[in-house]
This record gives C-alpha cells, structure tokens and sequence, in this order.
C-alpha cells in the first residue's frame, strides 16, 4: 500500500478499516483521506481537497480546504464499494454542514443500494474553512470580511463541487439537493451541466429572477397561513402565544447564555411550523412555558433553555449572514424581509394577537443575539451590495438535457409552491412531483420513500 497515492487508495478500497492516516499531506492534486471507519452497517471515508477561494480568479491565489465524508453500506464489500457511481449530496442552508450520521436510514439507506455517497460540508461549514466571528476575524476589517464572503455562494460551492469531481475521477455524477441545495443545483445545471448525470431537488426550487422581495411576499404569506392551520389544531395555544409575548413586554426574562429573551426574538420558534410532525411539538413548547415563583409567574427555566436553542444562531452564523444573499443577482437585497415585514403587521409583537415567524432574517438579529453583534457592519455591506452575480442562466436552463426530478410541497413556508412551479416550467425536462403529503423537511419524515420516487422519475427518462 505504501506505493498507493492517497486517492489510489481511497479508489482501491485496500485500506483497513478504522486506519487513521496520520500523515495528512495533501497529494499532488491537494486531496488526502484522514481516516476510514465501519461501524452499524455504514462505511466512512474522510476526504480533505484543496480548492481556490476563487475559482476564476486571473491569476492563482489564495486556497481553503473542503471536506467530504464518504458514505457506503457494508453490504457492498469496500472493493464492490469503490466502484459504485458518485451521488453528492447537497446540504440545506446556507450555512448547513453536511449530515453526521450513525447508521444508513431514510434517504441514504435507499441511496447507498446504487451509490456511493459523498456528503459535502459546503465552503464555509462543518469542516471546509468554517466561517464563525473568529475566524472572519482573520480576514481583517467588516469591508475586507464582507468581501470574503461573497465567495461563499451557490457558484463558489459548485466550483468546488466540480473540482472535486474532477480529483475523485468520476464521470457525470448524481446529485441530491435539499432546500437551499436543490437552490445549488440549479446553479449547477445552468454553469457546469457537463458534470452532472441526473438531479432530484426536494424542496429547493430557487426563483430564477426578481428581487428577494418577492420571495418574502410570498413566505409572509405561506407563515401566516400555517399560524392559522396550526392554532386550528390547538387553539388554547392561541391565547398561550399572546400570554408570553405580553410576558416579554413587561418582564424581563433572560436565557441562560446572559442575553433578554425579546417578544421579537421567541417569534422565532416558529421554525417549528415548517415541520411535518415537528411542527405539534411546537403545543409541548408552548406548555412549558410558565412557572409559579416567589415574585410571581415567570417563565420556566426549562422552556428557557428551550428557546435558546431555536432562537440562537451561535451555531450556524452563516445562515443569518448570507441568507438574503442566496436570492441576490445584480441588485442589493437591502433587507428585504424586513421591508416586506411592513405589508404583514400581523408578523410584529404589538399585534393584538401576534403569529409566529419564519426563516425571515431582520436587522435588530444583529443586536440581539451575542453571536451576531460582531457581525453586525458585515451584514450590513453584504444587505447593502449591489453587485451580486448571477447565480443562474435562464437560457441554459431552456435547454437543459440533463434529467431533473423534483419534489414540490404544496404548504411549503419556505421554498413557495408558486414560484417554485415558476422555476419548474422555466427548466426543460424538469419533472416535478407536487404533493400536500409533506412540509419542508419532507426527506426527514419518508426520505427512503421520496428518494425512490425521484430517482424513478429521472431513470425513466433513460
């Protein structure tokens, strides 16, 4: 094996599983493997490559690594394993890593009968140069840190994407998009269509056009009407709403982390709404919330610590970052949910009876939340840029042969029905499945099952 490149072994399959390669220099083509391992019926491959911060960039510049766990099942010997066909998985976001998983179940259990599959912690995330308030420390001041980022969208993930493919010696592979990756799909098929062989988004059918306000008329729109399907289910959690929100108005109340819980900020457990059985867990949430104390009712530590958990972007400060910018081409976003906020005032706290938010990000997220103050003069240059670039190519997409199947939730909040079946129609060959079966997070609740329905409509078409 000492005579073996590091990809010529990862190819092979020869390594001993639960090998740790110490080494870790990169080969001649800036891609290594720092260990594999085999436990519960899965098989793991860690692979580290070094891709350009900017992929057309003039002359060779700056580098980051990206990493990417391979996932087989062991009931393909890793011989068999390594001869399997590639399917990339693109991660939700932006600012999701790549799934950590502890057994094939769902989607990847279906997946890994037929490939091998690579899940990519997309730039930014996970393990690939991750981006969080001290390592953007490094770039320098908010104008220099704001202009690295720009490198962390839809083209630069495909770039890398396409880079990998390339290091990995495969052919056209398949790929998975979920939410805002099926949004990176898109974006591959209209600049590097070469590299694909099929495609199944769930979720994520990005606008091909228009201003970000238009997508966030049409999410206001979406929240509202899953508020009012949800306090149908459970009405007494109608008057439990109001009750905390008018609690936050006058009380203070603080979460473990040191920072005021605003009425503002608990809106944003709304994120439970764009669940298929999450969103009921949302009436245990709410039950929780008060407590009988010496100076009176307050709010339960417990359903506190609760909160912190949803309301908090310390884990994932790319997302609030750059979630606007994943709709920016050629003009600035300006923060437009929160400009869009002005036709919905049902949205805001002092509404008689105030509903729950989305995935909307707003300004004052930056004054609030402690991992977003120092982010706040970044968020604002990226809000305030004009010059974003296209993220898709209509005219391409017209003509696109590559076989796209994609799954499209009729009461999705967050990826709208309408405008997603906008995208469809402007994609040739794009075969949606439309259904009401499922929200957002579809692929959590039946994912083996809406795997095999894509990956059935892309085959026929062969």
């Amino acid at each position: 094996m000492a005579d073996l490149s590091r990809a010529d072994q990862a190819a092979s399959g020869q390594a001993a599983v639960g090998q740790v390669d110490v080494d870790r220099r990169p080969g001649d083509n800036g891609h290594w493997i720092k260990a594999r391992h085999e436990f519960r019926g899965l098989r793991t491959v860690e692979h580290y490559f070094t891709v350009p911060l900017v992929h057309q960039a003039e002359v060779p510049g700056e580098t980051i690594t990206i990493f990417a766990r391979e996932y087989s099942s062991t009931d393909h010997s890793a011989q068999e394993a390594a001869t399997l066909p590639w399917l990339l998985f693109l991660q939700g976001g932006p600012g999701g890593r790549g799934n950590r998983v502890t057994s094939l179940s769902g989607w990847m259990k279906a997946a890994a009968k037929d490939f091998r599959i690579l899940m990519l912690d997309q730039r930014g995330t996970g393990l690939s140069a991750p981006i969080e308030r001290q390592s953007l420390e490094l770039r320098g001041d908010a104008a220099a840190q704001a202009e690295y980022l720009t490198h962390f969208r839809a083209d630069s993930i495909v770039a890398d994407a396409e880079s990998i493919r390339g290091v990995l010696g495969s052919g056209p592979w398949s790929v998975l998009g979920q939410s805002f990756g099926g949004f990176c799909a898109l974006t591959y098929l209209s600049f590097a269509p070469e590299g694909l062989r099929e495609v199944l988004i769930t979720g994520g059918l990005a606008p091909l056009h228009g201003s970000a306000d238009r997508v966030y008329q049409a999410t206001f729109r979406r929240v509202a009407a899953r508020n009012a399907e949800y306090f149908s289910w459970y009405p007494e959690d109608r008057e439990q709403l109001t009750r905390i929100v008018r609690h936050l108005e006058r009380q203070p109340e603080f979460l473990a982390s040191g920072e005021r819980l605003t009425p503002e900020r608990f809106q944003m457990v709304g994120s439970f709404l764009g669940g298929n059985t999450r969103v009921h867990a949302l009436h245990y949430l709410l039950e929780d919330a008060f407590i009988d104390t010496p100076s009176g009712e307050r709010l339960s530590e417990s359903f506190l610590e609760q909160v912190r958990g949803l309301v908090s972007r310390a884990g994932n400060p790319l997302y609030a970052v750059l979630h606007e910018s994943i709709y920016g081409q050629g003009t600035a976003t300006a923060w437009a949910a929160w400009r869009v906020l002005e036709d919905y005032p049902e949205f805001k706290p002092d509404a008689q009876e105030p509903l729950l938010t989305g995935e909307m990000v707003y300004p004052w997220y930056f004054e609030q939340d402690p991992a977003l103050v120092p982010l706040r003069e970044v968020a604002e240059q990226l809000a305030a840029r004009q010059d974003w670039q296209p993220l898709y190519d209509p005219a391409r997409l017209a003509t696109n042969t590559v076989p796209v199947a994609a799954a499209v939730y009729e009461d999705d909040i967050y990826v709208d029905h309408d405008l997603s079946l906008e995208t469809a129609a402007a994609v040739q060959g794009l075969q949606t499945w439309v259904t009401s079966d499922f929200h957002h997070d579809g692929i959590g609740e039946d994912g083996e099952g809406i795997f095999r329905r894509l990956f059935g409509m892309v085959r026929s078409r062969r």
